[in-house]
């Protein structure tokens, strides 16, 4: 599955009832995986990171932009943390089967719905950025909020990449770009005297001439004592152990010393296995063979065992996943056999030229396919739980009518969408084998196979929700349709 990570900031971190709006917003899009959400008071600041496949990442940080305008006026906002934005910044993250590319143009596809839908100026940064000075994401908020309601409109080098020219009234403004996993690590020392914690923060940073790839900067904390905060660009480059280390040496050098220290968000495991070997010392240790976790995700990654687990879950009792689930994983299995066929013909030394443009076009076209329905399994599972809780609602309730009618709806429209995806791979299937390896024919025909199943899978799926809709001449249409897709995969 091609998974992303997104990272939106928002600028609450004190009201608790705000913060599990702004996150609700984000996890009801279907596909999304909330993995932390994190806010302090002292910030004012709430940092949720969830990964989703690539559309439905847009869509939630989009719900979440939107939530954000609605709950958040900057007008009133005081913490410790830089802001423009009542959504201060969305990064994409590549995770899994996705590169860098991708979140650049994600992150170009949020930024200009934001600007038009929500009338609020939007600046690319990081690897999205449009301009070499913005990939700095300080160089963007310069000003925050209150600088930038006269930048904006009056310097042509403060214009947003999209939005209007003009500082949303209690918004803001967003920065949305794309970037490297980064690190967010705080150190509490037992000093008040906030210039010399300012002192401190310059002497370590990157533009203060300290370490490279970190941001510095200190913090008066409510209990009067100050905060490094940093952020760790490029944590291969500068490790945690050597931030913490300079930031030591400085404080000691003033009569301070460590309290404490924080991760905010989340951190991958080869930073904190890094500091240990560093902190440590040892010599020859070798990461991979010796750290537990590593070796049994090794043989966890067998796509036996992923197979087994997929069968196990709709061989249980419980409603969900079930026939439209299956039908999008089996359409999702046809879809990779597809790629391969024409993946392994591409890389055939005995290839025609003239048919490379073809193999490259369904290759493509495959591995979208593929991403959509494994995206429309998690919809369908969701959808079918909606009818179970539009049933599950008191029988005296008004409104369970047409809660469960709208539900009902749904549930027959997300097969259908399964179907329509797996007709049009199917097609493409039927055209692989004439253009791929002989080979490998096998191969495309057995993906044909597959993507024929998911249809006829799928179908049945609307046709049971179909089959319980009051509104008949909806069910018809929906049902007609259906019918259409079961001829184009019967040939």
């Amino acid at each position: 599955m091609k998974l992303v990570e997104c990272v939106p900031n928002f600028s609450e971190g004190r009201d608790k009832a705000k913060i599990e709006q702004l996150v609700a917003a984000a996890k009801a899009v279907p596909g999304v995986r909330v993995l932390d959400v994190e806010s302090d008071p002292d910030h004012h600041r709430c940092v949720l990171s969830y990964v989703a496949p690539p559309e439905a990442a847009v869509e939630a940080a989009f719900r979440a932009a939107a939530k954000a305008r609605e709950l958040i006026d900057l007008n009133v906002h005081k913490g410790e943390h830089p802001r423009m934005g009542a959504v201060d910044v969305i990064p994409f993250i590549p995770v899994a089967g996705t590169d860098m590319r991708e979140c650049v143009e994600l992150a170009k596809q949020l930024a200009q719905r934001i600007g038009a839908e929500l009338s609020i100026p939007v600046f690319l940064y990081g690897q999205a950025a449009a301009r070499p000075e913005r990939r700095d994401l300080a160089a963007v908020r310069k000003g925050q909020f209150e600088g930038l309601k006269t930048a904006i409109e009056q310097d042509p080098s403060r214009a947003p990449d999209f939005g209007p020219k003009r500082i949303h009234p209690t918004a803001g403004a967003v920065a949305v770009g794309a970037r490297e996993q980064i690190i967010n690590f705080n150190v509490n020392l037992d000093l008040t005297d906030a210039e010399e914690g300012k002192a401190i923060a310059k002497k370590v940073r990157t533009s203060g001439g300290g370490l490279p790839a970190l941001r510095a900067k200190e913090i008066a904390l409510s209990s009067g004592l100050i905060q490094i905060s940093t952020v760790l660009t490029d944590y291969r480059t500068t490790s945690i152990h050597r931030v913490l280390d300079a930031i030591l040496t400085e404080a000691r050098a003033r009569g301070a010393d460590l309290i404490s220290t924080e991760i905010v968000g989340l951190v991958p495991r080869a930073a904190l296995v890094d500091y240990g070997v560093e902190a440590l010392k040892l010599t020859g240790f070798d990461v991979g063979a010796q750290v537990l976790e590593d070796r049994l995700d090794a043989l966890s990654g067998d796509w036996r065992e992923a197979g087994a687990k997929v069968s196990a879950a709709l061989a249980s009792t419980d409603p969900t996943p079930g026939g439209g689930s299956a039908a999008c994983v089996a359409g999702a299995m046809g879809c990779g056999l597809g790629e391969m066929a024409v993946s392994i013909s591409l890389e055939s030394k005995k290839l025609d030229p003239a048919k490379k443009p073809e193999l490259e076009r369904l290759k493509a076209a495959f591995s979208s396919a593929r991403a959509d329905l494994l995206r429309l399994a998690g919809e369908d599972a969701a959808a079918f739980e909606k009818v179970m809780a539009a049933l599950k609602a008191p029988k005296d309730d008004p409104e369970r009518p047409a809660r469960v009618q709208r539900a009902l709806t749904e549930a027959a429209e997300v097969p259908l969408e399964t179907a329509r995806v797996a007709a049009d791979a199917f097609d493409k299937a039927r055209s692989a084998g004439p253009v791929s390896s002989p080979n490998v024919a096998s191969d495309a025909n057995c993906a044909a196979h597959l993507l024929a199943a998911a249809v006829r899978c799928a179908v049945e799926n609307v046709r049971i929700n179909t089959g319980s809709l009051k509104d008949r001449a909806a069910a018809d249409t929906l049902d007609r349709e259906a019918e259409a897709l079961l001829v184009r995969v019967r040939s």
